[in-house]
């Protein structure tokens, strides 16, 4: 990008997290720029705004971008640019998809951006499928199946597997193209889009999931949640059996779009694609016949910046990424939360698989949360986990989150919406993760002296806190009370044993 900036006036402005990053995104519907920082891993959004210009809505019949729409798009992206050189960010990709790429006028138009300063690249529809599906990998590093990227202009469609997909087809069933196709029925509409899959080569079953992405595929996610009163809120990661997603396709088609704006997240331009982009996925759902669906708000944006960075950073758990850089703006270091998970592990019980990563980002989060004052700490924590936007984990690993951070604060009687998204023994689990980290910090206040000179472990049915002679006096009411406690939930005899010092 060529704009530079006079002064790097980039402190305070973002909660303590700089701004390092930015896409902006000419799509057919919407001209949208998303400021991220945060672990290049799993970037943090600081800033997303957009301007629904609608750019594609005149091409199917006069083949152009229309003038005001142009016009409005503009007005946006000068704006766009000024922020960028007010805020010194260097690092900003410029990318447009299938409005620019089908328009008589597009090679005008991605000149008045040049003239801005601006440096946009042109994807083709099979760059924008292949972009799209590095996104959803990023998000779901075990993915499998199909993406299916809903935009205005066009739908891609590309296969994913093993952390690579392959060649993509764009086709034109975006939102502003579906009207094009609508029948008298949503049946018909349905028909009209099989057909167009059937003839690109799309008819057949596919192994694994059906990963949606696109705003009003999320539209879509949260009428069901609501609906259902999912105790989630974020639609990322929200999954559908492959019966609920029929269900929820047919009632989409023949919904009247008044009657499916019913959560202020749903916007009136969504609700009012939402019928036909039902009848869409009914089609997607009986030609493909995925295993499930699964709702993906990382997409083209998020596979930019997931696309380019070095294998060893692609490796990276996405999740302690993000937790780690959270937290540790918040008080915790990822190297003491480190310290407190091989503190707690001999006494803790590990029958989950993937649990450790989880009890690691929960110590994150239990520690970073006593930076709060008391009163708002266990419930500012319980939210951290179930509704801030973490990547790479489920609804299952979210409550034990929850369950651990209330644990850590001695509230063991959980929320019954944990239980609505994770198994009782699987949150006992995580409840003993909390109380072990409590006892952890309330020993010694989190001193090194206190992890060199303690341990703690399980020995014939005993739960047994050690501690060298020198430090026996860390052995207070409090603590004694904390030993029982997580004892108890371990079903154990709680000891204390006092050794020789260490030489």
């Amino acid at each position: 990008m060529a704009l530079r900036a006079s002064h790097r006036d980039r402190d305070g402005r973002f909660s303590g997290t700089r701004p390092e990053r930015a896409i902006i995104d000419i799509g057919s519907n919407s001209v949208r720029m998303v400021l991220y920082g945060g672990s290049p891993r799993a970037p943090v959004i600081l800033l997303n705004e957009k301007v629904v210009a609608r750019l594609g809505r005149e091409i199917a019949t006069t083949g152009r971008l229309a003038d005001e729409a142009v016009d409005l798009a503009m007005r946006g992206l000068s704006r766009y640019a000024m922020i960028l050189q007010d805020l010194g960010i260097e690092d900003v990709e410029v990318v447009a998809t299938a409005a620019a790429r089908e328009a008589e006028n597009g090679p005008d138009f991605l000149g008045q951006i040049r003239a801005l300063g601006l440096e946009p690249r042109l994807l083709s529809g099979e760059e924008e499928a292949r972009i799209s599906a590095m996104g959803v990998i990023g998000a779901f590093p075990d993915a499998a199946g199909v993406v299916a990227d809903l935009g205005g202009g066009s739908l891609e469609l590309v296969q994913i597997a093993d952390g690579d997909c392959k060649a993509g087809t764009s086709l034109p069933l975006g939102t502003l193209r579906l009207p094009e196709i609508r029948g008298q029925k949503p049946a018909e509409t349905r028909k009209a889009a099989s057909r167009i899959l059937k003839e690109a080569g799309w008819g057949e079953p596919i192994d694994g999931a059906l990963y949606l992405v696109g705003g009003t595929w999320r539209a879509m996610a949260t009428y069901a949640m609501t609906a259902d009163a999912y105790p989630l809120s974020d639609p990322h990661g929200f999954e559908l059996t492959y019966e609920e997603a029929l269900d929820l396709a047919a009632t989409m088609a023949v919904g009247k779009p008044d009657n499916l704006q019913i959560s202020p997240r749903i916007s009136s331009l969504r609700a009012a694609s939402m019928p036909d982009a039902g009848a869409l996925l009914m089609a997607l759902l009986k030609k493909l016949k995925p295993a499930s669906i699964v709702f993906s708000s990382w997409g083209l944006r998020e596979g930019l910046l997931y696309d380019r960075l070095e294998p060893y950073a692609r490796e990276q758990d996405p999740l302690l990424a993000g937790v780690s850089v959270f937290s540790a703006s918040r008080g915790c270091p990822p190297t003491l939360a480190a310290r407190v998970a091989a503190w707690t592990v001999g006494a803790l019980p590990a029958r989950s698989p993937g649990a450790e990563r989880l009890r690691l980002a929960a110590t994150m989060l239990a520690l970073a949360s006593m930076q709060t004052e008391p009163n708002l700490r266990t419930a500012q924590a319980i939210d951290w986990a179930l509704q801030k936007r973490w990547i790479a984990i489920d609804a299952r690993g979210r409550a034990l989150l929850a369950a651990a951070v209330c644990g850590n604060a001695n509230q063991c009687d959980l929320p019954a919406s944990l239980y609505e998204l994770a198994p009782a023994e699987a949150l006992e689990d995580a409840i003993a993760w909390g109380l072990a980290i409590r006892l952890c910090r309330r020993l010694g206040a989190l001193s090194r002296k206190s992890f060199q000179s303690s341990s703690l472990a399980i020995a014939d049915g005993k739960l047994i806190l050690t501690l060298e002679e020198a430090h026996g006096a860390l052995f207070g009411i409090p603590n004694e009370k904390d030993l029982r406690l997580l004892a108890e939930r371990l079903g154990l005899e709680p000891v204390l044993s006092i050794v020789p010092d260490h030489v």
